[in-house]
């Protein structure tokens, strides 16, 4: 199958920052390369499907489909599912990596609300968050797992200490 790449330079709010991302990630255009792609300019949609790969700059988005909600012409909601769909960025400070995955990821780019839904791990290094829901607000750096309300949608955060330096004496 013809694979098609879509160069979106409107689409540069796609990421503000996840987690301390590279500071000139938001300002690099994205590129979508898929197996195929429909826009419906009525309904305010661009949809691609098959082995999707969207990079803006540091991040990359591995997932099935991709589904991208405009509103005159401003995305407003991407939404990637896979069995799972997975991201990975290179923070700033050559901190290591964040690597994500879940069933459905949404990115909000008015609110920098990033959403990993159904499977949800988020790591860096040794540290991870698993839960059915991660919310990520990538403005203040703030991730939220689970939810209050029940019992359901257990979170577990496994937080690996340094290692110690050695004395030296």
């Amino acid at each position: 199958m013809n694979k098609i790449v879509f160069l979106f330079l409107g689409l540069t709010s796609f990421y503000s920052s996840l987690s301390l991302a590279l500071v000139n990630d938001s300002d690099q255009p994205i590129t979508i390369d898929s197996n195929s792609a429909v826009y419906d300019e009525k309904k305010g949609l661009s949809i691609y499907y098959g082995n999707v790969i969207s990079i803006q700059g540091s991040l990359r988005v591995n997932s099935d489909k991709l589904v991208a909600y405009l509103r005159d012409g401003d995305v407003v909601k991407l939404v990637w599912t896979g069995k799972p769909a997975r991201f990975k960025q290179k923070p700033e400070g050559g901190k290591e990596e964040i690597h994500g995955k879940a069933l459905t990821l949404e990115y909000y780019p008015d609110k920098a609300l990033f959403i990993l839904i159904k499977e949800a791990v988020v790591t860096q290094g040794a540290n991870t968050y698993k839960s059915d829901l991660i919310k990520y607000d990538t403005r203040n750096s703030v991730v939220k797992a689970g939810e209050r309300n029940t019992d359901n949608n257990r979170v577990r955060v496994i937080l690996k200490p340094k290692k110690k330096q050695p004395n030296t004496k």
